[in-house]
């Protein structure tokens, strides 16, 4: 039961973010949110956590160590997966808005621009 809560509140919070866009990329249960077609969280099929992209290798790794994140399986070593019930809202919602930042930043200009400002 704790995943699909905490799912819904994932889902309540990228729903937030200018341009963010949920699918099922590779069926079976994902949850994919991208902005501008880059994704910056995945909910995946066997609803364990939610995986995001951190600003660089370190910075995912000092999560593991800390014990607030896991390796996030075929993902890049930037990226991380937050199991449900480590994190409180408040971090899951940094968490994704720091990974949709990193990625709304690489996309290109002009699409950054038509986005909307983030609250």
């Amino acid at each position: 039961m704790i995943g699909n809560m905490t799912r819904d509140i994932v889902n309540r919070i990228c729903t937030t973010l200018p341009g963010a866009e949920v699918s099922d990329p590779w069926g079976g249960g994902h949850d994919a949110w991208k902005v501008g077609g880059k994704m910056f969280a995945c909910i995946g099929a066997m609803d364990q956590g939610v995986s995001v992209k951190t600003a660089d290798i370190d910075s995912a790794q000092f999560l593991i160590e800390m014990g607030r994140a896991e390796r996030a399986a075929y993902f890049h070593r930037s990226w991380v997966m937050v199991p449900w019930g480590l994190a409180e809202e408040d971090e899951l919602r940094d968490r994704l808005t720091t990974s949709y930042d990193l990625i709304r930043s690489k996309l290109p200009k002009k699409v950054q621009a038509a986005l909307a400002d983030r609250a």
